[in-house]
């Protein structure tokens, strides 16, 4: 009796993509990109198919590539607006067509027309998705002083301006793109320090907090009563817990190191989901 070859025995295999990693490079790709950049030319770029990509993408960001795209647009065209006395420029240089669909577009999405957008400007801000959803940083001169995450950007622009009432804002693509992009790695990849320039603003008592935080190792808690210990303050357990809440820096001061005493994850302010995520990669990568 004749015999298969192995060959014919053997089950082929789909090669495992590393979806995380993916997804950072495609938001990278619409990010540089100077036009419309198609679905399947985005999937293409990076081996994947078309409908997967979109699937994924929507499934672990929370949007669409075409979505994110089209909000990159509008919030480059804001900051444009506010930059040159020439709307049309600003209108081409978000990426837009045309003037009529960069008026139709902002209206709908941020409440206002484009010549409304114009106003003074001075901290500087990139905006990009990360594996923890949607990611705002801004920046002084002297460094970053803001760093959140959250589920819908024009809110998450909103608490910035509040945050400072008397900044004057505009886009700094160019200054904190390599800055954004080494926060949004170690996010994906955790990795034992992230050394950024910061610009942090506090009472003395929540930098003394802060700084206690930075002191926390990679994959390692302390409760806050342990934390208030390490002031000489034991009894400032609800200051520290505030002092937590009123970070700034997300991950760049690991308030998310901090835990209950019992152990429990207790509150974050983005989210207690984003909390387990990163002490989890954290644990991981320092084992």
């Amino acid at each position: 009796m004749a015999h298969l070859p192995d060959s014919l025995h053997m089950t082929t295999r789909k090669p495992t993509i590393d979806w995380p990693g993916t997804l950072l490079q495609a938001c990278r790709s619409i990010e540089a990109a100077s036009g419309a950049l198609s679905l399947s030319e985005l999937a293409q770029a990076h081996g994947v198919s078309a409908s997967e990509l979109q699937r994924q993408f929507t499934r672990r960001l929370g949007i669409s590539p075409k979505a994110y795209a089209q909000a990159l647009k509008l919030h480059r065209l804001a900051c444009g607006l506010s930059q040159t006395e020439n709307a049309l420029d600003a209108v081409y240089d978000a990426g837009f067509e045309s003037v009529s669909s960069a008026y139709s577009s902002a209206s709908k999405q941020l409440g206002s027309s484009p010549g409304r957008l114009r106003s003074t400007i001075s901290i500087g801000w990139w905006l990009g998705l990360s594996d923890l959803g949607w990611m705002l940083m801004a920046a002084t001169d002297k460094g970053i002083c803001w760093l959140t995450f959250g589920d819908e950007p024009t809110d998450m622009l909103e608490e910035l301006h509040s945050a400072f009432p008397k900044a004057r804002f505009s886009n700094d693509e160019r200054r904190l793109k390599a800055w954004f992009d080494a926060v949004r790695e170690f996010v994906l990849l955790p990795r034992e320090a992230l050394d950024l320039p910061l610009d942090i603003q506090g009472t003395a008592f929540q930098a003394n907090v802060w700084k206690v935080l930075t002191t926390i190792p990679l994959g390692g808690t302390l409760s806050y009563s342990e934390v208030a210990g390490k002031l000489g303050s034991r009894g400032a357990v609800r200051a520290v817990a505030s002092a937590c809440a009123k970070n700034k820096l997300a991950l760049l001061i690991p308030c998310h190191r901090v835990v209950a005493r019992n152990g429990s994850l207790a509150g974050y302010r983005w989210g207690i989901e984003r909390k387990q995520a990163l002490l989890e990669r954290e644990l991981a990568a320092s084992e």
